[in-house]
């Protein structure tokens, strides 16, 4: 497995990571604990070494799962946690943003213990809280690296703007956010551009469209009943039937140079930047090895321009969130 530097943070990764969140939340397969463990552990085999959770998967049970999947590797691989939504500790549900300082001390302790370490690797703002000020947030996270407890402070789906607030006052070594074949907003709306500038590292996640570019749906039949993508505009019946036109597009691409979609899918985030690292996200052995696969296919930078001329005769169908949870990105 190749590794890279994320941004000027100085840690070094797996040149491509793994998003755990999809074991046990969100999509409608999930697997037991024993088997996720056993998945999370066959990519540490692998060469994997750059691991996504938060506390809100599941809620908690993810953590749980990770921490215990990745105690024998302690120093070994770098785990990355959020902080960021108020969960109500008995039901579990969510009941909007919290990032005041004394609730990011708080998730940031039984993070801590859930993980089975001493220090957060990396931890996230899972979301801007708009009823916080950047500087408070970041000023608690700096506090939190002076005591040991955290080592790198990310922030995922912020604005351009307040990404530079953050910045200021504690340095941002890594941001998340969703960025695809199909997803393309950090290129026009200045987050590519400041985490370029700042040097900050950029972690792709749903860098496999939620797995639409993987090929794995083609119409809604394939979206099971419980899943959280049958709520999303563009993987509505009508959204599909046009959005299939760029699978088709990706799997010609693929055919030339002997790789799947899913792997030229990463291959072309890997070629956009060298501080760019995906964290793909899959239940199944077959595919975690395929997607790693993709850190092996080199595009140059013809290649780049020829798969985005041809993006570029396909329009997308349909918003990747609901109006609701896309007010919540880019405050």
């Amino acid at each position: 497995m190749l590794h890279r530097p994320l941004g000027q943070s100085g840690l070094t990764v797996s040149a491509i990571g793994y998003g755990c969140m999809g074991l046990d939340f969100g999509y409608a397969r999930k697997v037991s604990p024993k088997e996720g463990i056993a998945l999370i552990r066959a990519a540490v085999e692998r060469g994997v070494t750059f691991f996504d959770t938060a506390e809100v998967y599941g809620p908690w049970s993810n953590e749980a799962m990770v921490g215990e999947a990745l105690e024998p590797f302690n120093g070994e691989v770098t785990i990355a946690t959020k902080f960021g939504f108020d969960i109500d500790p008995d039901s579990g549900a969510m009941r909007g943003t919290d990032s005041r300082p004394e609730q990011i001390r708080r998730v940031c302790e039984a993070s801590l213990k859930r993980l089975r370490v001493e220090t957060l690797d990396v931890f996230y703002q899972h979301r801007v809280d708009p009823k916080v000020p950047i500087e408070d947030v970041a000023g608690t996270v700096r506090d939190l690296i002076a005591e040991g407890k955290v080592r790198h402070f990310g922030m995922s789906e912020p604005g351009a703007a307040t990404l530079r607030r953050a910045h200021a006052v504690q340095p941002v070594s890594m941001l998340q956010n969703e960025y695809s074949l199909w997803t393309r907003q950090i290129e026009t709306n200045g987050i590519l551009d400041a985490c370029t500038e700042l040097g900050v590292g950029l972690v792709p996640y749903s860098p496999l469209g939620k797995g639409f570019l993987a090929g794995s749906i083609a119409n809604v039949d394939d979206i099971a009943q419980g899943d959280f993508r049958a709520t999303l505009p563009r993987f509505q019946a009508d959204a599909i039937a046009n959005n299939i036109k760029l699978i088709d597009l990706v799997k010609s691409i693929a055919e030339q140079h002997d790789a799947t979609p899913a792997q030229i899918a990463l291959a072309w985030l890997l070629a956009k930047a060298p501080f760019i690292v995906p964290i793909p996200g899959t239940t199944k052995l077959r595919r975690l090895e395929e997607n790693l696969g993709a850190a092996d296919i080199v595009l140059t930078q013809q290649d780049i321009a020829d798969i985005e001329a041809l993006l570029a005769t396909v329009t997308v169908e349909g918003a990747r969130y609901t109006p609701q949870s896309e007010a919540a990105t880019g405050l």
